[in-house]
C-alpha cells in the first residue's frame, strides 16, 4: 500500500485512521482532491503528468491558471505577448501594481511557481501566430482559451484539429460568458462549427471591452474544470455543447452544437 492510499483509507464510520507522513507534502497538498471519488490518486497522477498550455493570460487565464496550478497540473505553458498594465488589476488577479510594465507571461510563472513549485511553468511571452503556433501547441495536451480575438481562436482551433487535442474554449463580454470543448468526444465539434464564416468574424467591429471582473473568474473557473475532467476522466465533457451563463440572473443554459 503506498503512502496515498495508506493516508486516505478510511474506518467503518469514514474516519480517517492514518495520518499522512509528515514529510509527504504532496499528499497534504492535494488531499482534499484526491479524497473525492472523481479523482483518487490515480486522478492525481494524471493531473501531475498532465501538459496544459493556456493562451493569454489574462482575465480569464488568470483563474484558469491559478487553479490548475493549484490542482497539480505537471506543466503548464503560459502564451501571452502583452505586458500588465493598471487597467488589467480589476480582473487579472495574477498580478499587482510591482507588475506594471513587464510581461504578462514571465509575471504569470513566477506568480504560480509561488504556488505550486512543484510543477513546471513554461512562459511563451510571444504571440501565437501561423507560425509558431503548431510547435508551440505541439508539446501540450490539452490547449485551454484565455484570448480575445476570433483570429487566435480559429487559429487554436485549426492546430488542435490537426494535432488531435482537446481545446477548452471560453469567452466573455459585460456579465455574460460561454464555455465549450472542442475535438473531444465522439462528437468532436470545433469552434467553425460555433462559428462557422471566419471572414464575417474577422469583418465584425471590435466587441464591447466592458467586464465585470467576477465574469472572467467564474468562466475562467469553468474552463479549468473541463480541462480536469479531461485529464482525470470523470463528468460530462462539454464536448459538442455550448455552457452560456449571463452574471446579471445568474441564468445559465447549454446548448448542442
Amino acid at each position: 500500500m503506498n503512502d496515498i492510499s495508506l493516508y486516505l483509507r478510511t474506518g467503518r464510520d469514514g474516519a480517517r485512521i492514518s495520518a499522512p507522513p509528515a514529510e509527504n507534502r504532496t499528499i497534504m497538498r492535494y488531499d482534499r482532491q484526491i479524497i473525492l471519488p472523481e479523482i483518487g490518486e490515480a486522478g492525481q497522477e494524471r493531473i501531475g503528468k498532465a501538459k496544459v498550455l493556456i493562451v493569454g493570460v489574462g482575465g480569464l487565464g488568470s483563474p484558469i491558471s491559478l487553479y490548475l496550478a493549484g490542482a497539480g497540473v505537471g506543466t503548464i505553458g503560459l502564451a501571452d505577448d502583452d505586458t500588465v498594465g493598471i487597467s488589467n488589476l480589476q480582473r487579472q488577479i495574477l498580478y499587482t501594481e510591482h507588475d506594471e510594465g513587464k510581461p504578462k507571461a514571465v509575471c504569470a510563472a513566477e506568480r504560480l511557481s509561488q504556488l505550486n513549485s512543484e510543477s513546471v511553468f513554461r512562459p511563451h511571452p510571444v504571440r501565437l501566430t501561423q507560425e509558431n503556433a503548431e510547435e508551440m501547441i505541439r508539446p501540450y495536451d490539452i490547449v485551454v482559451d484565455g484570448c480575445d480575438n476570433f483570429a487566435t481562436r480559429y487559429l487554436i482551433d485549426d492546430v488542435c484539429k490537426k494535432q488531435g487535442k482537446p481545446y477548452v474554449y471560453g469567452a466573455i463580454c459585460g456579465f455574460e460568458g460561454q464555455v465549450s470543448v472542442f475535438h473531444y468526444g465522439e462528437a468532436k465539434r470545433s469552434y467553425r462549427d460555433l462559428y462557422p464564416d471566419e471572414e464575417e468574424m474577422r469583418r465584425m467591429p471590435s466587441p464591447f471591452k466592458g467586464v465585470m471582473g467576477v465574469t472572467p473568474a467564474i468562466v475562467g473557473s469553468a474552463e479549468a474544470n473541463e480541462a480536469l475532467k479531461i485529464i482525470c476522466g470523470f463528468g460530462e465533457v462539454l464536448a459538442g455543447k455550448l455552457w452560456c451563463i449571463d452574471l446579471r440572473t445568474l441564468e445559465t443554459n447549454k446548448f448542442s452544437l
